[in-house]
């Protein structure tokens, strides 16, 4: 680690943190998924969700998640007013929007009311912390593993016995919920899915799958699906670091050597394969042209290398470089222009997909979160 890091990063977490504010200040009462041409999409009513599950949909704790944390580091009231209408509106997906619920309900939770909780202590945040966490518990297969999504009502589709490593992300809701209650069911949930993604989804050579399918009855391994990433077979950034991030998470819950080991290794893959440059491609495999670019991975794993320097500590200078690699990048490339609302702008939906060089709400978050470790002044709201 350079000697002027925790100078910068607290400086440059501080230049966000003015932004943000201005951002809240405009934004309250919405839930925003992305800013669009640097300003979020204010149709209809203000927020910009995928149709297919509306209020439902899986990046709308990310909004809540970065006013806790500011609210975290200036006690100022306005970003906890703003965080806890998230909550507020959500509340209705546990009713009406029941069906459009899938096992992404970990993000939108934990960094909306279970970070309400953990910071203020709010009874309502933490029913309904609890509330989310049975939903998650509840689509536990007993054969092995959560399953990921709902089959859609119409179309040709069986998602039974489909997992995906965004899920090591989801399952601190759990470690949660049972530290919480005193109920050991919680963890034993998160630690058998977390043992069958370990089995299952990472390579020899420290890569991860994105999607796997397994039979619903046996919990048998069926194949795997190519996903968000360029090919099956090949290495989704963001999935790489939802791995290495989630088994570090699992790792720092349950304290189990198995989950540090598999979060350094794929740690190891993810940093031999960062560009000189550090920017993260869509897929560490993908052709040279065109050269799609994620921001959303490049945060996320530096939250989860950062991490890592705290749970291993033989090797937390090597980790720590390489998010402060990592996240040097994003700021020289970020958008600073208070009178915008993103930060972060080559992020990419999937390799191929039609979304690319934007912005994402949750981007944004991870870089926050990553620059306030760095700085030494974040909280552990995962």
């Amino acid at each position: 680690m350079r000697q002027d890091t925790p100078l910068w990063a607290a400086g440059t977490a501080d230049r966000f943190t003015a932004k943000l504010r201005e951002v809240c200040r405009r934004s309250a009462g919405k839930i925003p998924a992305r800013a669009i041409d640097g300003v979020h999409d204010n149709k209809a009513d203000g927020r910009a969700y995928n149709p297919d599950d509306g209020l439902c949909w899986w990046t709308n704790g990310f909004w809540a998640g970065m006013l806790w944390r500011a609210f975290a580091k200036t006690g100022e009231a306005a970003f906890a007013e703003a965080a806890r209408s998230t909550e507020v509106q959500l509340d209705a997906c546990f009713t009406t929007g029941f069906y459009g619920l899938h096992h992404d309900v970990g993000f939108m939770w934990l960094p909306s009311a279970v970070a309400d909780y953990r910071l203020t202590g709010d009874p309502d945040a933490r029913r309904r912390g609890l509330h989310a966490a049975s939903l998650l518990a509840g689509r536990f297969n007993p054969a092995g593993f959560i399953r990921a999504w709902n089959d859609i009502p119409g179309q040709d589709s069986d998602t039974r016995g489909w997992v995906i490593i965004d899920s090591l992300l989801n399952i601190p809701l759990l470690y949660w919920a049972g530290e919480e209650t005193g109920d050991p069911r919680y963890a034993r949930i998160a630690r058998i899915h977390a043992d069958t993604v370990a089995a299952n989804f990472v390579r020899l050579d420290g890569s991860v799958r994105h999607i796997v399918e397994f039979d619903p009855d046996t919990g048998a391994f069926v194949r795997e699906h190519g996903g968000q990433g360029y090919a099956r077979g090949s290495s989704w950034t963001r999935g790489q670091a939802w791995g290495l991030y989630g088994f570090a998470l699992s790792a720092r819950r349950t304290g189990a050597v198995r989950y540090l080991a598999m979060a350094e290794k794929i740690a190891a893959c993810f940093i031999a394969h960062i560009p000189e440059n550090g920017q993260i491609p869509v897929d560490f495999c993908q052709p040279a042209e065109p050269d799609y670019k994620d921001d959303i991975a490049a945060a996320a794993a530096a939250c989860g290398l950062l991490l890592l320097a705290r749970l291993a500590p033989a090797e937390a200078e090597r980790y720590t470089a390489a998010a402060e690699t990592l996240l040097r990048r994003l700021a020289d490339t970020a958008d600073w222009d208070p009178d915008h609302d993103g930060f972060l702008r080559n992020c990419s939906a999937d390799y191929h997909g039609q979304l690319h060089n934007v912005n994402y709400t949750y981007g944004d978050a991870f870089f926050y979160e990553a620059l306030l470790a760095l700085a030494g002044c974040g909280v552990d709201l995962w």
